[in-house]
């Protein structure tokens, strides 16, 4: 009763966005006094939402993409959904990706609702220097929280992924083996996974104080760094990993690194090298394949949800 309630409300909500708020992607005006609720959204399948993050006193937007079995009032009972939570680079935001790729396509072919959040330069840390940076238990609680809350999902582990690329793809990687009890799959697109060769690059230091004195802090908050703590998950079945990058990226050679990494800790993940460079025509071409690495998991983890409670 509780996901059919908030589907309506969430309907409603919509048409208030659709009339009061620029969508990532805006539909015309149009008389629907006549027509169906459902064929009102075919060109605009998305919501731009702001929530409101406790943790920094402050609201974040974003897109939120439906497929268009959200919007079957019959079937709104008993339709749930997964969700991939996709993260943008730095310099980026929000709507980085719905700009960028056919997120209407994707969310429609694999069934599936997809959150961008606006991660601004955070890296997705809790920044222990800048409590407006607050984005680790923003992501990680706040938002899954409210989506759940908000929309018809399964507020299960198995049923969530979150990629990204860039800093995303740090982010993605470092928010799900950080909480693995929230994220079961993860990905990354060209991720830097190695941020101690860069003191002064993209705002890390705002982050994270200068790493000449804070390099332990520095440390924590890479992903390689990370590896131990992931073999040592008490969690399992263990999380579906998928990296990626391109030949001719600049982070290809710590990509290639936490490959051999893991590979040494015998965790499993997939691990693909594409030709490309850093660049939105990359990542585009590379969310199909991560798109389809999730749908896998999905379909594995409501297998498992019908064996088992979640973990």
């Amino acid at each position: 009763m509780k996901k059919s309630i908030l589907l309506s409300l969430s309907l409603v909500v919509a048409m208030s966005f659709m009339a009061t708020t620029a969508c990532a992607h805006p539909a015309p005006v149009k008389d629907v006094a006549n027509e169906a609720v459902d064929d009102m959204y075919i060109d605009c399948p998305a919501d731009t939402i702001e929530v409101m993050s406790q943790a920094m006193g402050r609201t974040i937007k974003n897109v939120v993409t439906f497929p268009k079995p959200y919007f079957d009032i019959d079937n709104s009972e008993n339709m749930l959904f997964p969700v991939l939570y996709l993260l943008h680079g730095a310099f980026g935001c929000y709507s980085d990706w719905s700009e960028k790729a056919d997120l209407h396509r994707l969310a429609n072919e694999y069934n599936v609702i997809i959150v961008c959040p606006d991660g601004q330069d955070s890296w997705y840390f809790d920044s222990p220097v800048d409590p407006t940076m607050q984005f680790e238990t923003y992501v990680s609680k706040e938002l899954v929280e409210y989506i759940d809350s908000h929309y018809p999902t399964y507020d299960n582990r198995y049923m969530r992924a979150i990629t990204g690329l860039s800093m995303g793809g740090h982010g993605a990687l470092f928010l799900a083996w950080r909480h693995p009890d929230v994220f079961w799959s993860c990905g990354s697109m060209s991720g830097n996974m190695d941020i101690m060769p860069y003191p002064d690059k993209w705002h890390l230091k705002d982050r994270l104080g200068e790493q000449a004195d804070n390099p332990q802090r520095w440390r924590e908050h890479t992903v390689c760094n990370l590896v131990e703590q992931l073999k040592n998950c008490p969690l399992k079945p263990a999380q579906n990993i998928i990296i990626d990058d391109g030949l001719n990226d600049i982070f290809i050679k710590n990509n290639i690194a936490l490959h051999e990494q893991l590979v040494e800790a015998g965790i499993d993940h997939d691990f693909t090298v594409r030709p490309g460079r850093h660049s939105w025509d990359y990542w585009v071409n590379s969310l199909d394949y991560h798109m389809l690495f999730f749908d896998n998991a999905f379909k594995r983890g409501k297998e498992l949800m019908n064996q088992q409670p979640a973990q």
